[in-house]
């Protein structure tokens, strides 16, 4: 497996991770991928050739091997640093998935006119897509460990394995070369795994608290800005109003005439013809 490629491909994660996200890279690289590289295949590499047993009973030292050592362990911590690093090409695609929304959207409306600000920056699907990695590495971290504690017994390694299974004609003892050794380097593994889980979840609390502190202060401002213009509207509509009391004052009439004979005649005589 080429080791620099696959360290050259995570390094786009890091420019879109948050300081946590940096943090488990590093000890991904250093603790995980460096010690596998370096120690643990070569710790590892004559596993099968020292498991010895007392007995030249052909086909019973492998069966018994492949008895205790279902599956290796350093081929189990290959597949875990692969699975785990999946999820973080996801966002990594998410992110190419924007820049070439944007590049379609700049070339059809212009240069100017952008559809989002930056294409890296956490929000809206992107940040469900970081989100959802992180708990997808934290499940994979979390089944492997499983794996690994049920097959072997909580991570431990005896010195003495006794296997009688076919086709050994008894009881057979056989012997784990360096066992104190590779038990080191398996505490070790797993405590770089274990830490990789915790730095996942302190970032998955920071991502939520921060969104949930983003969008308590989107809603005061918002509840803000409500009551300002509700403020400002009854004011308005109180100045608006007051008019002042002058105006509200009733005219003054003009001053009654006394109806002239003419006047009087007429009035008489409709009178008259109304009760006729």
């Amino acid at each position: 497996m080429d080791w620099k490629t696959f360290q050259a491909l995570l390094s786009g994660v890091n420019k879109y991770s948050t300081a946590f996200g940096r943090i488990w890279l590093s000890v991904v690289f250093v603790f995980r991928v460096m010690v596998y590289v370096v120690a643990a295949e070569r710790v590892w590499g004559d596993e099968q050739k020292d498991f010895d047993c007392n007995t030249k009973q052909p086909g019973c030292a492998n069966v018994c091997y492949d008895h205790f050592f279902p599956i290796s362990h350093i081929r189990l911590w290959a597949l875990q640093l692969i699975f785990v690093t999946c999820p973080s090409f996801m966002v990594v695609m998410h992110v190419a998935y924007r820049d070439d929304r944007e590049r379609k959207h700049q070339a059809k409306f212009g240069e100017e006119v952008k559809l989002y600000n930056n294409t890296g920056k956490k929000h809206g699907g992107l940040w469900w897509t970081y989100l959802l990695s992180l708990f997808a590495k934290t499940g994979i971290e979390v089944g492997f460990l499983y794996i690994l504690h049920h097959i072997y017994d909580s991570f431990y390694l005896p010195r003495l394995v006794k296997c009688e299974v076919s086709p050994c004609p008894n009881q057979v003892d056989c012997y784990i070369g360096h066992p104190t050794e590779k038990k080191v380097f398996t505490y070790f593994m797993v405590g770089a795994s274990a830490l990789c889980i915790v730095l996942n979840i302190c970032e998955i609390i920071y991502l939520i608290s921060k969104r949930i502190v983003r969008i308590a202060n989107k809603m005061k401002r918002r509840n803000r800005n409500v009551a300002v213009n509700h403020n400002g509207y009854d004011d308005d509509t109180i100045n608006n109003c007051s008019i002042p009391m002058t105006t509200l004052e009733p005219k003054e009439k003009p001053p009654a005439t006394k109806p002239s004979y003419s006047e009087k005649h007429t009035a008489i005589k409709h009178t008259v013809y109304l009760f006729i």
